[in-house]
């Protein structure tokens, strides 16, 4: 067995951000990297996306390769997954028999996507990682009639991808409409019309009756002619090591604003945790998106390495469909008014409020980077928890930096 050292389980963004962190906290000691995939850490962002869409053979985007994870001192164990942890003796047990010893553990396994719970849903093709991107290359070829359920943001931008290869694509919606959970009508609006203009088609409010070889059944008696079936209805955190340990739960593994688990050997980061966010009264949050998983582990770290600094960066999270970028910051569900920032081209963001004026999320979409500027401020002034005046908000030219020296 190793000597006992720093010991990262999954090896995503948040994983790869930890063994820098490590090493930017004064960490010297050892630290392994264990990886369920082959491959060293790749950003997955693009797997939905740009992995798909792109002229010629697609390669992962790396994140740290293995000559870079060496130059850090660091061990990479890739292919064998740990599929046990043991508390008492502070080791982790990997598939291959493997035992690896620990000081601290950090826990960034991620989540998987939730599977469709129905006869004939084995043929469904899922997407979370690589080798799943290219097995939709393989399929999404120009004519091929493909079935999207769900139409939230990764069955969207699979949408996306596979009509700019020249896909006939249907997404078939459970809710009364796209992204019911993500953003305001107003933005699902824009990004259904943007669909439609593309030739995809939309199906809200639709339940499935069974799965056929070739089409999907709807339980009004629709038929929905498709030889690929692709399931995007979100994902569960993956938590089952976590939860074989005995660690306490709470929409994935609970963790204190320190990113630390029940024990205090053993943190938590990215998709499979959640945890009171200072900003947000202390509400528990669980977050699916990179930046959070980044940012939390440069946190968690900086706690394993003998620190003492809470979380508090503010949620932010991105889609690109076609040409155009939506972007959230904060929590706009914890709004109860909404005031509109008109931007150029057609442009705008929505500015979510409670009642007593604090600014606690902004949802806005344009083409290309036409929100991206003021999303970021608005960030900020939600990290502030600030009030800003209504009437600049909702005014196009004044610049909302200003509003960041009140």
């Amino acid at each position: 067995m190793s000597e006992p050292g720093m010991v990262i389980v999954g090896a995503g963004r948040a994983g790869a951000r930890a063994v820098i962190g490590l090493r930017e906290h004064g960490w010297q000691g050892a630290i392994t990297l264990i990886g369920e995939e082959a491959l060293p850490p790749y950003d997955r962002p693009p797997l939905s996306k740009a992995s798909i869409t792109a002229e010629g053979d697609p390669a992962p985007v790396l994140l740290l390769d293995q000559d870079t994870i060496k130059s850090l001192g660091a061990i990479w164990l890739g292919g064998s997954p740990a599929i046990a942890i043991d508390r008492v003796k502070q080791q982790v047990s990997l598939s291959d028999g493997r035992e690896i010893a620990y000081v601290k553990l950090l826990i960034a396994t991620g989540a998987k996507p939730r599977q469709l719970s129905i006869a004939g849903a084995g043929r469904a093709m899922l997407l979370r990682d690589f080798a799943d991107t290219l097995a939709l290359r393989a399929v999404f070829v120009p004519g091929a009639m493909i079935a999207i359920v769900g139409g939230g943001f990764i069955g969207l931008e699979l949408a996306s991808s596979a009509a700019k290869r020249g896909c006939r694509v249907t997404v078939i919606e459970a809710l009364p409409r796209i992204l019911l959970r993500g953003v305001p009508q107003k933005i699902a609006d824009v990004v259904a019309a943007r669909h439609a203009e593309a030739g995809v088609i939309i199906i809200p409010d639709a339940k499935i009756k069974s799965i056929d070889a070739d089409a999907i059944i709807l339980q009004d008696g629709r038929r929905i002619e498709a030889g690929i079936l692709i399931a995007g209805i979100g994902a569960a955190p993956a938590i089952g090591l976590g939860e074989q340990a005995g660690l306490v739960m709470d929409n994935g593994i609970a963790c204190d604003d320190h990113m630390r688990t029940s024990d205090p050997h053993i943190y938590a980061v990215g998709d499979c945790c959640s945890f009171p966010h200072p900003v947000f009264g202390g509400r528990r949050m669980r977050l699916e998106a990179w930046r959070s998983a980044q940012d939390q582990a440069a946190v968690a770290t900086e706690n394993m390495a003998g620190g003492d600094k809470r979380f508090e960066a503010v949620p932010w999270f991105w889609s690109d469909q076609y040409d155009l970028n939506l972007q959230i910051a904060g929590a706009p569900e914890d709004g109860v008014r909404i005031v509109t920032r008109p931007l150029k081209d057609g442009a705008f963001i929505l500015c979510h409020l409670k009642d007593d004026g604090t600014l606690v999320g902004a949802s806005g979409i344009g083409k290309g980077n036409t929100i991206a500027r003021d999303i970021r401020l608005l960030e900020l002034l939600i990290g502030k928890q600030a009030k800003p005046d209504e009437a600049a908000l909702v005014d196009p030219d004044t610049q909302l930096r200003v509003l960041l020296k009140g």
